[in-house]
């Protein structure tokens, strides 16, 4: 909106400028004691000069605007870059926290499974223990 405000006021401005300098330039040569061949050929000549100055304010205006898109670009296109950046940053940090739980998950299931297996094997001795001694108390 702001892009939009700048053309808007430039555009008065030149518009402004033209309207003025054309209205100067007539009332100076209808004031000025001169035959009618003369002030037509000095109105023409103005207006010659009037359409060069034109034509040069409209070719620094479209360069002026030209400037600005292209410095909209490259600044859109900056953010963009750092933004992909970001996210690039992001989803790496991203991918090292899962990496990191899935090597810790690994850890505590393998922990546990060794911790299963142990209770498992104090269990089947006591057990084998336990039908031992009842076994040798049933023979006595």
């Amino acid at each position: 909106m702001h892009n939009d405000e700048t053309k808007g006021f430039g555009k008065g401005v030149l518009i402004g400028l033209f309207a003025g300098a054309a209205i100067g330039s007539l009332l100076g040569l209808l004031f000025a004691p001169k035959s009618g061949k003369e002030l037509r050929e000095d109105i023409r000549l103005k207006s010659k000069d009037l359409m060069d100055d034109a034509e040069s304010y409209l070719t620094v205006a479209k360069d002026k605007a030209n400037q600005l898109i292209n410095e909209g670009k490259k600044k859109s296109e900056k953010l963009v870059a750092e933004a992909k950046q970001k996210v690039d940053a992001l989803l790496d940090e991203a991918e090292k926290v899962l990496t990191d739980a899935k090597a810790k998950a690994s850890d505590v299931v393998h922990t546990g499974i060794d911790k299963v297996g142990q209770e498992s094997d104090k269990l089947k001795a006591a057990v084998k223990a336990g039908v031992d001694a009842y076994r040798s108390e049933k023979k006595s």
